[in-house]
C-alpha cells in the first residue's frame, strides 16, 4: 500500500497481474511506522474488489515482529504489542489471515524460542477474534523456529486458542528446510496431517529456491528458474486438496525488458504460467 489510494491501489495493483487474491503489508515489513486505519482507504477497496470478483485477500506481518526474542525483553514487548495492533488492522480491512514468522530465539535455544512463542501469542489471541495467525514455515537460516513441523506443532500445543492458528505452507521454504517437495509433496503434507492436520493449512507462498534441498538459506528464485521447478509447482498450486486455497507469489522483480537498469515484477507472467 502507499500513496493515497493505499489499499485500493493494492487492489488494482493485483488485477493488473490477472490476480484473484493478493497479499499485503499494513505499512512497511522492516519498520512499524503505520498510517490510521481510516486512512487506509478500505471502502473503496472493498468496493473494486466485488465488481472484479475477488472476494478475499491476506496480510502479513511485518518482518520485525520476533515473538522468541527471550534475551531482549524490549524486543518480546514490541512485538506483542505491534502484533496486536497488526491483528486489529487485519480484522478492520476485512481480511481473516495475518501471516506471521515465528521468530528467532538469538541464541536461547529452540525451546525457550517457542516458549516464549507461545507466550506472546497467548497474549494476543482470544476466542472470538475473527482472524487466524497464519504461522509460516521458515527456511531454517540462523535460529529461526518453524524450520520443521515438529516446531509449529510444539508452538500449537502450548497455545491456549489455537483454534486460531494455521499454517502458511512456502515451497522455498520448505525445500530449504529440507523438505522433498518435487518427488514427494503428497507424503510431505501427509506428514504434516499426521502432526498438526492439512485442514490447518490456510495458503501458499509459491516460490522456486536458488537453493539445493536443505541448504537452509531462503533465497527465492522466479517460477521455473530454481531447483524446485514449474511442474512441481504447478502441482502444488492445482492439487486438489487445497484448490480453494490463496496461492502467494514472492517471486524477485526481473530486469525490464525496455530498460535492463530497472526492475518490474513478474507476477502477470508467472501467474498465466502457473494457470
Amino acid at each position: 500500500m502507499s500513496g493515497k489510494e493505499m489499499m485500493l491501489g493494492s487492489v488494482k495493483e493485483a488485477l493488473s497481474y490477472g490476480a484473484d487474491t493478493f497479499m499485503l503489508y499494513t505499512g512497511a515489513p522492516q519498520n512499524t511506522k503505520r498510517k490510521d486505519i481510516s486512512e487506509l482507504n478500505i471502502t473503496s477497496a472493498w468496493e473494486c474488489m466485488r465488481a472484479h470478483g475477488m472476494k478475499d485477500f491476506v496480510v502479513h506481518a511485518p518482518y520485525i515482529i520476533n515473538l522468541a526474542n527471550t534475551v531482549n525483553p524490549a524486543t518480546y514487548e514490541i512485538a506483542v504489542e505491534f502484533l496486536a495492533l497488526e491483528i486489529e488492522r487485519t480484522i478492520a480491512m476485512g481480511s481473516h489471515i495475518l501471516i506471521l514468522h515465528p521468530g528467532s530465539h538469538v541464541g536461547a535455544g529452540v525451546e525457550a524460542g517457542i516458549d516464549r512463542i507461545a507466550q506472546g501469542l497467548n497474549e494476543v489471541l482470544t476466542s472470538n477474534q475473527d482472524c487466524y495467525i497464519a504461522l509460516e514455515t521458515m527456511a531454517g537460516k540462523g535460529s529461526e523456529i518453524g524450520r520443521n513441523f515438529e516446531e509449529l506443532a510444539a508452538i500449537y500445543d502450548k497455545v491456549i486458542h489455537n483454534d486460531k492458528l494455521r499454517v502458511c505452507m512456502d515451497t522455498c521454504h520448505l525445500n530449504d528446510a529440507g523438505y522433498d517437495i518435487v518427488h514427494d509433496f503428497d507424503g510431505i503434507i501427509d506428514q504434516f496431517g499426521q502432526l498438526i492436520g492439512k485442514e490447518q493449512i490456510a495458503l501458499f507462498h509459491i516460490n522456486d529456491s536458488k537453493n539445493e534441498r536443505g541448504a537452509s538459506k531462503d533465497r527465492h528464485a522466479n517460477i521455473g528458474q530454481g531447483t524446485i521447478g514449474t511442474e512441481a509447482l504447478r502441482y502444488i498450486v492445482h492439487h486438489p486438496d487445497f484448490i480453494h486455497l490463496p496461492k502467494i507469489l514472492e517471486t524477485p522483480y526481473i530486469p525490464s525488458p525496455e530498460d535492463p537498469d530497472k526492475t518490474v515484477p513478474p507476477y502477470k507472467e508467472e501467474i498465466a504460467m502457473l494457470r
